[in-house]
């Protein structure tokens, strides 16, 4: 069957965070929910759905910034209590606004991630792990890189507490009390954390209706997460060592994951899993005989989804997805049809109730317009004043900048809560802006003087009334390193700018490992294919040794077989390159042969397939500027730094290096190497 949903936007709030909306349980199966929402403001709102309008049921007094929101209870029963994260202090309130619980953890650091199972409370600052039990310090893990989320497996059906870190550095850490039981590697920085099922894998007998089947599910160690690079996958978490299921890749290039839920929204009687991720993109994958999922509904949202749920909120037996955005917007994607059969009195009544909520909408738009005329002539009006006094308008920026493994580049996120002005970009060492499809800014470039100041580019993207979220891709050069620097002015008055800065690292397309020998004390052993990754290593070390007034013995051994294999690995990168780059210069001159001959009969079958992928030919070459010259780049430095281990400078020689490389052959180029 195909999933058909219909977008209602509910209401606004303040700033989100990640994984600070929920809705609360209802008292019957499909009667309506109550949503539950913190914000940057420190307000919590709970509201409910009457006669089409959002009803507040409660909303507290701002305060700190909520990082998270959790629902929790006496476990085997509703899970109706709500528990907010805000700076080093943990609230609850019972589902009708009364404050019950105030708790001061005494953290050093904000708390950034929670989770609650019955009386016991599990928590994580950046790089500190707690672990409560009726607000009594129980456990207590210090990480060696940023904690994203926390989660624990159910102890009501394990008998077990076993919570799972999720880190920056590519690993979900098991603990057990304060110690690490074993630390599995995954495939990119995990952003959030699940239980499969909502529950840990369903331990009750599960019917197919298309299969017509039964199956029993799991124990409840299995857990789902998605990573910073739009990766989702489902591991077991047994006693002893992790259990793999399966993994889907992110090949259409979407967002990183900031939200999971599990919810039958299909209505076939088996949980789906709802995917919220940083684009906008919400997802719904169903799952096959095999228990595989399966992509059966997208939907692409203007920003940032930083919470999901499947319930029921609109309108009873109606089910939905409710998500809420960066910018505070709580919108549900319904099963109820927009377009209802109906007789001609009912259809009259749809209408009128249609052009009364129009036009009230109207009345409403207006009265906020001449509120905010008002207000801005209040304003200008005492400016001219010798008492006045300037306030800097602040805004909230989301940003992210992370390294996409295939392409060896970097995306540079920023999402403002209203609508973004311009965006100037300045970096101290040289980089490539690459085009993205979904970026509709005008982008501008400056001349820069390299020499005098180190300022190597200096870029303006104008953008587009609307625009909320801009994503930039660049791309930088191993063993140049630096700053990249990012001045965002969003559409608000009196204007004002906010400066991120993001470090351009030596080693910057290189990423973590975590085989590591700890048996060696003071001594770092450093080996890689590439004879420049080490020559990198060795002088940036080395500057930063004398920096730092430090005594540093570096010796190195070469193989030289490492370099014909380098070669090798960059073979199929350059061939293609080169190819395409051949391609997209003989498009102009064969459709000026089509033109002057009137067809193509006479012309071999390569050159049909190059006209007729003209188009996709040019858009790809255009997306890689000097990919070619990248390569060209890395070949040379390998040269140079093959020799320059021995004692000698080859750089005489590079210029007919280059003269080989504009005729490419593999084994010439090889023997190049070989004979120099």
């Amino acid at each position: 069957m195909d999933l058909i949903l219909n977008r209602m936007d509910y209401l606004q709030v303040g700033v989100t965070s990640q994984k600070t909306m929920k809705l609360i349980p209802a008292s019957r199966h499909r009667a309506t929910q109550k949503v539950v929402i913190g914000d940057h403001d420190g307000v919590v709102m709970c509201f409910g759905m009457k006669k089409g309008e959002a009803a507040a049921v409660f909303k507290t007094l701002p305060g700190p910034k909520i990082a998270r929101l959790e629902l929790g209870g006496v476990i085997n029963t509703p899970q109706e209590k709500i528990f907010i994260a805000a700076a080093s202090e943990i609230r609850g309130f019972t589902k009708r606004g009364k404050q019950f619980l105030s708790f001061e953890t005494n953290l050093t650091e904000s708390i950034k991630a929670m989770h609650i199972s019955g009386s016991d409370l599990f928590l994580s600052a950046s790089y500190i792990y707690n672990h409560y039990c009726d607000c009594k310090d129980q456990h207590y893990y210090l990480s060696g890189d940023k904690i994203n989320d926390v989660i624990c497996l159910p102890v009501e059906r394990l008998s077990r507490i076993t919570p799972v870190l999720a880190c920056q550095d590519r690993v979900l850490r098991v603990l057990q009390g304060s110690d690490v039981m074993y630390a599995v590697e995954v495939p990119g920085p995990p952003t959030v954390l699940a239980l499969h099922n909502g529950n840990g894998g369903n331990q009750d007998f599960i019917f197919h209706k298309s299969t017509m089947c039964f199956n029993i599910g799991d124990s409840g160690e299995d857990l789902l997460f998605g990573t910073s690079d739009g990766k989702l996958a489902l591991i077991q978490i047994t006693t002893s060592k992790p259990v793999r299921k399966w993994e889907i890749q992110n090949e259409k290039k979407r967002g990183g994951i900031l939200c999971i839920d599990s919810f039958d929204i299909v209505g076939d009687g088996v949980k789906d899993l709802l995917v919220g991720r940083d684009d906008g993109m919400v997802e719904v994958y169903s799952f096959d005989n095999a228990n595989e999922p399966v992509l059966r509904f997208d939907q692409m949202l203007s920003e940032s989804v930083t919470s999901i749920q499947g319930g029921c909120v609109g309108k009873d037996s109606y089910d939905e997805i409710v998500v809420s955005t960066y910018s505070g917007w709580v919108t549900g994607l319904t099963t109820e049809p927009i377009h209802k059969e109906s007789g001609p009195g009912e259809e009259l009544k749809i209408n009128q109730e249609m052009q009364n909520k129009i036009s009230s909408l109207r009345n409403e738009l207006e009265h906020l317009q001449y509120k905010v005329l008002q207000e801005r002539e209040n304003y200008q009006q005492s400016s001219q004043s010798s008492k006045a006094k300037s306030a800097v308008p602040s805004f909230g920026i989301n940003d992210k900048f992370t390294l996409n493994k295939d392409d060896a580049s970097y995306s540079l996120i920023l999402e403002v809560q209203t609508a973004i002005d311009n965006v100037l970009i300045q970096s101290d060492v040289p980089i490539d802006l690459l085009d993205v499809d979904k970026n509709s800014a005008v982008v501008s470039f400056s001349s820069c003087d390299s020499e005098s100041n180190d300022n190597f580019l200096l870029a303006t993207y104008r953008c587009q009334a609307d625009t909320t979220r801009l994503e930039l891709k660049i791309r930088s050069i191993e063993g140049q390193y630096g700053t990249l620097q990012a001045y965002v002015t969003p559409r608000i008055q009196p204007k004002t700018c906010q400066v991120r800065q993001y470090h351009i690292k030596p080693l910057s397309l290189h990423q973590r490992t975590h085989f590591i020998d700890h048996d060696r004390k003071g001594e770092g052993v450093f080996k890689s294919d590439n004879i420049s990754t080490i020559s990198i290593l060795k002088d940036v070390l080395s500057k930063e040794a004398t920096k730092r007034k430090i005594n540093l013995n570096i010796s190195y051994e070469i193989n030289e077989v490492s370099v014909k294999h380098t070669l090798k690995l960059i073979h199929p990168k350059l061939e293609y390159q080169l190819l395409l780059a051949k391609k997209v210069q003989l498009i102009d001159a064969l459709k000026e042969l089509q033109i002057h001959e009137g067809n193509t009969n006479f012309l071999i079958p390569e050159y049909h397939c190059i006209l007729e992928e003209a188009d996709h030919l040019q858009e790809e070459y255009k997306k890689q500027p000097a990919h070619l010259e990248r390569l060209y780049g890395m070949i040379t430095d390998l040269f140079i730094d093959k020799f320059k281990f021995k004692g000698t400078n080859v750089k005489t020689k590079v210029p007919l290096l280059l003269e080989i490389l504009d005729s490419y052959d593999q084994n010439a180029l090889i023997s190049f190497f070989d004979a120099a």
